[in-house]
């Protein structure tokens, strides 16, 4: 009987450390709740963590898959990258934690969201900056830009107000004072040429470039239309004290989750630094 035991005993202690070793080498994978195992800092004891990560294709995407090809895996961290072709879906992905973070959106932009839509979002690192630029497939400068010419810009709230600082800033219509970059077509007080202002969603404002005269391009979609900003574009914002750096956003309560902040780190990195500067030639700015 007792020997019967202590045989039983053995071989339950031979079946816990066969589970134990069967269990070192997991790979742990983050794509809901900061209740999540990458949430509780599986890279810290050797495993590597998923994040799945929303980004606009150029340049976000970009810039997160050369973190992934060089910097992610020293890290601990496996970068999931799903593009998005638009600035509503990722904010929508991000909040019904779909993914774990996204990056295309700058502070203005997604405070505008947040209140819309009722995101709790923040920004963990601003990572870098682009300048709005006015282009044309007609005009060879702004001062050709002749009276009742259309011109398009971006409709949602945040960039809309940038485009139209842009062209107050460039001498094509005056802005009531004081608003700056929260200007609503409501807020031009004199449009000496008569311009015919339409507001289209921002991915499709490359292609209004066929019938507008000119239009007011959020650099991404520039640079995804084959534009070449320092050498096509009119007009640019200026990079300096630009308040619009892109960020990597998350929700509130994944902020302190120790991995999106070493994702953040990584995106601050002189690595990434280097690979912005190099790769656009100033036509995407660092912002750190």
């Amino acid at each position: 009987m007792h020997t019967s035991i202590a045989r039983f005993t053995a071989l339950l202690l031979l079946l816990v450390v066969a589970l134990t070793g069967c269990g070192a080498n997991t790979t742990t994978t983050q794509t809901d709740g900061a209740s999540s195992p990458a949430a509780s800092g599986g890279a810290a004891s050797g495993q590597t963590v998923t994040l799945k990560i929303g980004a606009s294709p150029v340049p976000h995407a970009e810039i997160l898959k050369f973190v992934q090809d060089n910097l992610a895996a020293n890290a601990g961290l496996n970068l999931e990258i799903e593009e998005f072709t638009d600035y509503v879906q990722p904010n929508v992905a991000l909040n019904d934690k779909q993914i774990d973070a996204n990056f295309f959106q700058h502070v203005p932009y997604m405070e505008d969201q947040a209140t819309q839509r009722g995101i709790d979002m923040v920004a963990m690192t601003s990572v870098h900056i682009e300048p709005l630029g006015i282009y044309s497939s007609k005009l060879k400068s702004l001062q050709e830009v002749g009276d009742q010419a259309v011109v398009a810009i971006p409709n949602d709230a945040t960039n809309g107000g940038r485009a139209l600082q842009l062209l107050a800033t460039n001498g094509l219509l005056t802005l009531k004072e004081g608003v700056g970059t929260n200007a609503t077509v409501q807020d031009v007080t004199d449009n000496p040429k008569q311009l015919q202002i339409e507001e289209l969603e921002a991915a499709q404002l490359p292609r209004s470039l066929e019938d507008a005269d000119i239009a007011v391009i959020n650099m991404n979609y520039a640079l995804e239309a084959n534009l070449k900003p320092n050498t096509d574009a009119l007009a640019l914002e200026a990079g300096k004290d630009n308040p619009y750096a892109n960020v990597l956003a998350v929700l509130r309560d994944r902020q302190n989750d120790p991995n999106i902040q070493k994702l953040a780190q990584l995106l601050n990195s002189p690595e990434v630094k280097q690979f912005i500067e190099g790769k656009y030639q100033g036509a995407v700015l660092p912002a750190f």
